[in-house]
């Protein structure tokens, strides 16, 4: 069995691995750089600040919809949130995208190689949130920091940070529902990446690694030895924009499309009533619904808009986020690959329940 050759190019894709730009491009001045960016900044936001008004004049106006009615809310949510969405999504990515060419696999796993518990759970989580890798890089991402012998809970711990605390949600929940809402779930994420992860540790259960993979030891490593510009950086960017954006857009409207029957149709007491702080099932059935499903976390954000809207508990509506991204059905399946089961129960039952207290801490607190 030889599945280092093949395993490392597994996943979805979305991970963002910098790659060199076009020798034909000419660089650009400073002087031109900086004009360049203020105006098409002042463009996106020109744009930006236009999209309440439009989506009103499109509804209510263009095609006449009676202002208040089901289906009125539903069309203005939709026009509203999709350019608002994917203009967030797109200066977003594009910012990320120069901030990754400063963090490749190879250098992410030197910065952790050789840290211990606590540290290294607490310095693994906040790379998670910086470094461009989702739950489908789960394979090549815990095969490189086995060779680089980063202990096994402090791995966890930047896998789980890497798709839960997502850049790209913490910037679009910050446009949509404020600052409160990114900071509650920047912290929570960040507190469950690191406390899963030094339980995990604890627990001493390398032995559960797949022998295959608690065999490799000595695999080259690819080093980036070009020495990046801003121009090239800039490219590279512009780059993680038609990848990442090309890729995910569509769970965007899928979220938002679920979001906008969310917000006109479904009444709020009945919402308040299923998803509400009373309710103390909420919070485990939030959970559990989470797990089986798949999207990205800016799939995810509008669904959650909509949801406290209609006066759904944040805790409830925070643990049914999380567990979409950091608990879904494909990650397991691609986990068992370099995992056996014990150790892949024990992820499940360590992170599910540092979700679980979350969703139970900030119903009761807020």
């Amino acid at each position: 069995m030889e599945p280092l050759q093949t395993l490392p190019q597994a996943g979805c894709g979305c991970e963002k691995k910098p790659k060199l730009p076009g020798k034909n491009i000419p660089p650009m001045s400073t002087a031109r750089l900086v004009l360049f960016g203020g105006l098409a900044l002042g463009g996106w936001y020109l744009l930006y600040s236009q999209l309440l008004a439009f989506s009103h004049f499109f509804t209510y106006s263009l095609l006449g919809i009676t202002a208040g009615s089901h289906l009125g809310a539903s069309i203005q949510f939709f026009v509203y949130d999709t350019p608002k969405v994917l203009l967030l999504l797109t200066l977003v990515v594009f910012i990320i995208g120069i901030v990754n060419t400063f963090f490749t696999p190879e250098r992410t796993r030197k910065i952790l190689a050789g840290k211990r518990e606590f540290t290294g759970n607490i310095l693994a989580a906040l790379l998670g949130i910086v470094t461009p890798f989702c739950s489908c890089s789960a394979i090549p991402l815990f095969l490189g920091f086995v060779q680089a012998g980063i202990p096994l809970g402090v791995t966890f711990s930047f896998l789980i940070a890497a798709p839960m605390v997502n850049e790209i949600a913490v910037i679009l929940l910050y446009g949509l529902l404020g600052w409160k809402v990114a900071a509650l779930y920047l912290v929570s994420g960040l507190g469950v990446a690191i406390i899963s992860g030094w339980i995990i540790g604890r627990l001493k259960m390398e032995k559960h690694i797949e022998d295959w993979v608690q065999e490799m030891r000595n695999a080259e490593e690819l080093v980036l030895s070009n020495k990046l510009t801003w121009n090239d950086r800039i490219l590279m960017g512009k780059d993680a924009v038609v990848e990442i954006v090309g890729k995910v857009w569509i769970y965007v409207v899928a979220g938002i499309t679920v979001g906008a029957v969310i917000h006109g149709y479904v009444p709020e007491n009945l919402m308040a009533s299923l998803m509400g702080k009373e309710s103390w099932w909420s919070v485990p059935a939030a959970v559990l619904m989470g797990i089986p499903m798949y999207s990205s976390a800016a799939g995810t954000v509008p669904v959650v808009e909509a949801l406290l809207g209609k006066g759904a508990a944040l805790g409830t509506v925070l643990a049914f986020m999380m567990s979409v991204i950091a608990l879904s059905l494909p990650e397991m399946v691609i986990l068992r690959k370099v995992l056996k089961p014990k150790l892949i129960a024990t992820f499940i039952g360590v992170v599910a329940s540092g979700i679980l207290f979350t969703g139970f801490l900030f119903n009761l607190v807020i």
